[in-house]
């Protein structure tokens, strides 16, 4: 996605203009100091914004800048699913303070929050797995059921959030969006239709009727939704975990550990990972710690045999 027609507003090289729409949305009266390239990405310019408040404390904030009309949806998703995630588990993300869309340059849009100084190591499992747990348990679907309020997008692709009572019927539903994206970007395949089948015929209804079946329910958990390690850190100062680059919704709660990030342009395919299952590919560093120390946390939903199943439905 390129951000291009920035001229004059780009992070670094001691600038410290930046739109006026962003001005906005920081503290009342604070000088911006400086501002720098942070982060990577595949869709967007990210940046750090650093400015001085009236009580002469510094405070920092990361920005990161998309372009047309999928820009201002992806930022809109990433806004609202921080800012669900915030709501619930606050020590658990950065803040969110705003996204909206530049008054100087057309069609460029801003997703903004707090700035987090963090290190790329691992987070210690029990710690991570503690906050990870608590906000499926906290977390509250305001309809009861499962789905999201407003599109979110794993990378640049959109996921099915449509509001369902239904697991089962919720996730056939999200793997049948995954695969029609695979579709119009590949062209048809009768191997993939004849996998298909056998998929929403025979392996899902297996695996994931009987959590809903003989009295047996599952709670829509508020998930990240792309929880793989590139999109956590450790906070410098406090020493706890942190998760950011959300595309939450609400899921079965072992559904979301799951993208390996592959290639750059199939990892963001894979929209609907799931929180463990996105902790299943080689790849990702999430390992079989991580979801043996969750499950100290939260039990397992029953049918328990079928918890490594699940977890290998979930990671396609």
């Amino acid at each position: 996605m390129s951000c291009s027609g920035t001229t004059g507003l780009e992070f670094g090289a001691g600038n410290i203009k930046i739109d006026p729409a962003v001005l906005k949305e920081l503290p009342e009266g604070c000088k911006v100091t400086s501002t720098a390239n942070h982060g990577l990405s595949f869709w967007a310019q990210t940046g750090r914004i650093d400015v001085l408040l009236r009580d002469g404390t510094s405070q920092s904030f990361f920005i990161k800048v998309l372009s047309k009309d999928l820009g201002l949806n992806m930022t809109r998703g990433e806004f609202q699913s921080l800012l669900a995630m915030h709501n619930v588990l606050p020590e658990f993300v950065p803040r969110p303070v705003a996204c909206g869309t530049y008054s100087t340059i057309p069609d460029t849009h801003f997703f903004l929050c707090e700035f987090q100084e963090m290190t790329d190591d691992m987070p210690d499992p029990h710690k991570f797995t503690a906050l990870l747990s608590k906000l499926h348990r906290r977390s509250v679907s305001p309809t009861g059921k499962f789905g999201f309020h407003i599109t979110t997008y794993a990378g640049n692709l959109p996921q099915f959030v449509g509001w369902e009572e239904s697991w089962e019927v919720f996730f056939s539903k999200s793997m049948k969006h995954a695969l029609d994206l695979e579709i119009k970007k590949k062209g048809p395949s009768m191997e993939l239709d004849l996998l298909s089948r056998a998929l929403f015929e025979k392996v899902i209804p297996r695996l994931l009727r009987p959590l809903e079946s003989d009295g047996r329910v599952v709670k829509p958990s508020l998930v990240h939704g792309d929880l793989w390690y590139a999109n956590s850190g450790i906070n410098v100062d406090t020493d706890q975990p942190l998760v950011f680059d959300a595309c939450s919704f609400f899921a079965h709660n072992e559904c979301r550990f799951s993208s390996g990030k592959f290639a750059p342009a199939y990892a963001e395919y894979i929209g609907f990972e799931d929180e463990f299952g996105q902790w299943q590919p080689a790849c990702n560093r999430f390992g079989a710690e991580y979801v043996a120390a969750y499950n100290t946390f939260a039990q397992i939903s029953p049918p328990e045999e079928d918890f490594q199943g699940r977890l290998d439905l979930y990671r396609l």
